[in-house]
């Protein structure tokens, strides 16, 4: 064997075993996608609060001798404003809410026959059926795996306890992220050139803003739908007004299915009040969500982030294909970095 064949066979050899190990990375990556998942929505977060920690730290109403806030301390003084707010918010809503809905409670055997009764009266059911009833003959779709109440609760019970560890899994490495943002960034540079790390700082920078402009635009629209919801409830004479257009406001926070998943018990609500109320709720839900997919998001994500309108949509949508929720939750911000990527990459070739 010549010397030209060992080298052509150490290349093949030394290619297989890249591809190997390229295929046990990716298999592994995927095993821990959705710790990868939390990281990178921490991750996320902690770029968009860098700019609030960072005029916390350098604020002057609270001197700390010659020195500015401790990081820790200023991300734990916005966590605790965070916590107040949403607290005060709670105070504000909560006792009309729980007013609201324990009538709503109290109502809902009545409002459960009216809203049989309407589809009895137009041959969609042939008789009345009890709650306890209408629960054991729910498809078993609805209901879980089990096909039983039981089982469905429990999946939900399971479900909520996932979903707050990782809500607080997600605070905590936002937490020790903005602790050691500095570090971070800086053995993040010295992987680039010596005289790329000013360019890389630059984007690093463009990107910042851009995520937490767009923090900023969720919870914009969270309010803008919360209450225009509750306002237009309210023209229409809708009961629970202020129920409804609070989980309006919430869903609005969950891209693509929250605002129908938000609309289903208004809709429910106004069919026991009158076929013309659920009409009317129903137009008003499809004028605001038209207003909402069309106009208000691009719009106001361009306006936030920097992202143009057809961007928007264009990310909304694959990030739901690929992801669901999730996806579409993280395809605007995602879209805002490939943006600052681009734009740099495209200048240096021109």
């Amino acid at each position: 064997m010549t010397a030209s064949d060992r080298s052509a066979l150490r290349i093949v050899a030394w290619s297989i075993v890249m591809v190997g190990v390229a295929l046990l990375l990716a298999v592994a990556l995927y095993q821990v996608r959705t710790v990868l998942m939390l990281v990178y929505v921490s991750a996320l977060l902690a770029i968009g609060l860098a700019p609030i920690v960072r005029a916390v730290e350098r604020q002057k109403l609270l001197p700390v001798g010659t020195r500015t806030f401790p990081r820790w301390l200023a991300i734990l003084t916005l966590y605790l404003t965070l916590l107040v707010t949403v607290v005060g918010l709670g105070f504000a809503v909560i006792p009309p809410l729980v007013g609201q809905g324990q009538s709503l409670w109290r109502r809902l055997p009545d409002l459960f026959a009216r809203g049989q009764q309407f589809l009895i009266d137009r041959g969609l059911v042939d008789h009345a059926f009890t709650m306890s009833e209408a629960l054991q003959k729910a498809p078993t779709g609805m209901l879980g795996a089990g096909g039983d109440a039981v089982t469905t609760v429990v999946g939900a019970v399971i479900n909520v306890a996932g979903g707050v560890f990782g809500v607080v899994t997600i605070l905590i490495l936002t937490f020790y992220m903005l602790v050691e943002s500095d570090t971070i960034f800086r053995r993040f540079v010295r992987l680039f050139p010596i005289e790329q790390r000013l360019r890389i700082a630059t984007v690093s920078s463009d990107i910042t803003v851009k995520v937490s402009a767009w923090l900023g635009g969720q919870l914009l629209l969270g309010a803008i739908i919360g209450t225009t919801a509750t306002l237009g409830l309210w023209l229409l004479g809708m009961p629970y007004f202020f129920v409804l257009g609070f989980i309006a406001g919430i869903g609005e926070l969950i891209p693509m299915v929250g605002p129908i998943l938000s609309a289903i018990p208004a809709l429910m609500v106004a069919l026991t009040v009158s076929p013309s109320m659920a009409l009317g709720v129903g137009v008003f839900f499809l004028v605001q969500q038209q207003f909402e997919n069309h106009l208000l998001v691009p719009k106001l994500m361009e306006r936030q982030v920097g992202v143009s309108a057809v961007t928007v949509i264009i990310a909304l949508l694959m990030g739901g294909s690929l992801l669901g929720i999730v996806g579409a939750l993280l395809a605007v911000p995602t879209a805002a970095v490939l943006q600052v990527i681009f734009d740099e990459l495209l200048n240096d070739e021109v």
